[in-house]
């Protein structure tokens, strides 16, 4: 089969064996849709120190079944499934906390450690957690960005723990930002505020009516705008998916007294927190590797039309062209949000 390897910091479509199945709960699915995510940038430009070597990349897919192992029970050969960026066994210690990002049998593994989906055919480890059957009145597109993207803006939202009537700001306006901002408003918030320095992509959030305000920082005094908006106190929530040394010392910055902040975005260098202009603030910060763990409520969310994520895929490329869709997404030509890439 065809499957995009990367080796020696740079990528090349090849031949690859199939997968075949290892574990009795793995599955075999032939992936129908994949997109390309931000993080397999970071892995080609090797900021990702566990990523090995020679593995085929991709993690952000939707494909069907062809064939499973012996201890899958909830699912069939022939479903239609979204895949779960990460890979978890559902038993140890933190799968049953839901910290399916720390599972201890596996993690971020697909696409990292292990072949990823960007190929003809994927092996999905502990296939009965992470593969989510789609629902019938679904496409592949409409399902395509639940088990990453989505799944990732909604657990910033939830990092945030985000209350009716409170006011939540999200720091990019990219795929993350704008799922942040889709899954926010189902929290019944008072107000959304989306910063970004494209206009472009800020124009995107009020257009989809996904912001109730948008500010360009490098536009405006953006502390100001949102002390204005309230009270002068700050936001109660703050997402942080630009990751730039700029946008993290914007999110505490814009922060009230006692907020969460959520850092859903990668950073390809260190932070740093600076303890004494933040004393007294009382800010609590959490972090993510995401816990995509609401794939099946998401996917019936997109199903009753509450949310709807079409809107992300801005260019469509058949997988023989992977690597010119790669270097579309990665220089945001025609400001690309995400592309769709076709099997």
């Amino acid at each position: 089969m065809k499957a995009l390897v990367w080796e020696n910091n740079r990528i090349e479509l090849k031949e690859k064996n199939l997968p075949k199945i290892i574990h009795p709960r793995d599955a075999i699915v032939k992936v129908k849709l994949s997109s390309i995510c931000t993080s397999d940038l970071h892995i080609i430009k090797g900021f990702v120190p566990k990523a090995k070597s020679g593995i085929v990349l991709g993690h952000e897919f939707v494909g069907e079944i062809v064939e499973i192992g012996s201890e899958i029970k909830n699912l069939k050969i022939g479903d239609r499934v979204s895949a779960n960026c990460e890979t978890f066994c559902g038993e140890c210690y933190f799968c049953k906390k839901g910290f399916i990002n720390n599972c201890e049998n596996g993690g971020w593994e697909l696409g990292c450690t292990i072949d990823g989906c960007q190929a003809e055919f994927v092996r999905v480890p502990y296939a009965d957690m992470g593969l989510t059957k789609i629902p019938e009145n679904l496409s592949y597109e409409n399902a395509l960005f639940v088990g990453d993207i989505l799944a990732s803006g909604y657990f910033g939202v939830e990092l945030c723990n985000l209350q009716k009537g409170e006011t939540i700001a999200v720091i990019g306006a990219g795929p993350v930002g704008l799922c942040s901002m889709a899954c926010a408003k189902n929290f019944n918030p008072s107000k959304i505020i989306a910063i970004d320095i494209n206009n472009t992509r800020l124009k995107k959030a009020k257009d989809l009516n996904l912001a109730n305000y948008t500010f360009n920082p490098n536009e405006c005094d953006i502390e100001k705008e949102i002390k204005n908006l309230t009270q002068y106190r700050g936001v109660d929530c703050v997402v942080e998916a630009a990751g730039s040394n700029e946008s993290f010392k914007m999110a505490w910055e814009i922060a009230r007294a006692n907020a969460n902040i959520a850092i859903v975005a990668m950073y390809e260098e260190n932070q740093t927190l600076p303890l004494p202009q933040m004393y007294g603030k009382n800010l609590v910060f959490k972090t993510g590797g995401v816990d995509a763990i609401h794939s099946e409520e998401l996917l019936d969310m997109i199903s009753k039309g509450i949310i709807n994520t079409d809107f992300l895929i801005t260019q469509t490329y058949p997988f023989k062209k992977i690597i010119e869709a790669y270097d579309f997404f990665e220089n945001h030509k025609n400001d690309c949000l995400k592309v769709a890439i076709t099997y």
